[in-house]
C-alpha cells in the first residue's frame, strides 16, 4: 500500500477518532468530517482542510478499501477501515490513529491519549504493541512506527507513525544514531520496563514471603 499523504492520514485517523468517541454521529457525513480534521485541540499539525479537500482524500482512500461510504443513509456518511485494511490489532489500530492525529508522543503520553479510545492496562502494554508495529519491518520491509531521538529534557523517547513515508520525518532522527548509539548502556530505563521490573520485584517478594510461611520460619 502507497504512503498516505498528510490530507489522507487526518481524514482516516478523524474517522477513527469519532467511531470511538462519538459513536452516536457515526458514520461523519462530510461537513462533520472537515469539523473533526480541523479542529484546534488534539491535533498535530492544525489544519484547515476544504471540503473539496477532504473529499479527495475519501476518493483515494475508498479506492484502497480504507473508507466506505454508508449505504444507508440519505446524506452520504463515511465510515473507515483501518483495522482490517493494514490488517493490525485493536491496540496498534489506537497508537497509529492517535500518532497520525496529534503527532509524535512518548508511549506515557500516548497511553493518556487513548483514555477515550482503548483502556491500555499500563504504559508496557503501549510499549509492546508499539514494538509490534516496529518489528513488522521485519517481516514486510515495511515498519509502521519508528523510535525517534530523545529530545532535550525528555526522558523518554517519542514515537512517530510511518503511514505518510519517512519524508515526514527529518526533523526527527530515529534513535540510536551518532552519539546516541554510544550512550545506549547509560540511558535509563522506560516507565515500561520500570512498570515491568516492579511486578517482577512484587512477584518475587510474594513468593519468597510464602517460602518463609511454609519453612515456618520469620523473616527478619
Amino acid at each position: 500500500m502507497r504512503p498516505l499523504t498528510p490530507h489522507e492520514a487526518r481524514v482516516l485517523a478523524t474517522l477513527m477518532e469519532k467511531a470511538r468517541t462519538v459513536p452516536d454521529s457515526y458514520p461523519l457525513s462530510l461537513n462533520t468530517l472537515v469539523l473533526g480534521c480541523n479542529q484546534k485541540t488534539s491535533r498535530d499539525p492544525v489544519m484547515d482542510l476544504t471540503e473539496a479537500q477532504a473529499q479527495a482524500a475519501i476518493d483515494t482512500l475508498k479506492k484502497q478499501s480504507l473508507v466506505f461510504e454508508a449505504s444507508s443513509s440519505r446524506v452520504p456518511r463515511f465510515e473507515h477501515n483501518f483495522q482490517r485494511g493494514f490488517g493490525v490489532s485493536e491496540p496498534q489500530a489506537v497508537l497509529l490513529g492517535l500518532l497520525m492525529l496529534r503527532g509524535p508522543q512518548t508511549p506515557g503520553e500516548l497511553r493518556l491519549s487513548s483514555e477515550r479510545w482503548y483502556k491500555f492496562a499500563d504504559i508496557a502494554s503501549v510499549e509492546d504493541a508499539l514494538a509490534e508495529l516496529k518489528a513488522r519491518g521485519d517481516d514486510s520491509g515495511a515498519p509502521m512506527v519508528v523510535q525517534l531521538a530523545r529530545a532535550p529534557g525528555m526522558r523518554e523517547q517519542r514515537w512517530a507513525h510511518l503511514l505518510c513515508g519517512e519524508s515526514l520525518l527529518t526533523p526527527y532522527p530515529q534513535a540510536g544514531t551518532g552519539d546516541e548509539a554510544v550512550n545506549r548502556e547509560t540511558e535509563p530505563v522506560s516507565l515500561g520496563q520500570a512498570e515491568r521490573m516492579q511486578q517482577r520485584i512484587e512477584l518475587l517478594e510474594s513468593q519468597v514471603a510464602h517460602l518463609y510461611k511454609e519453612l515456618g520460619l520469620s523473616q527478619a
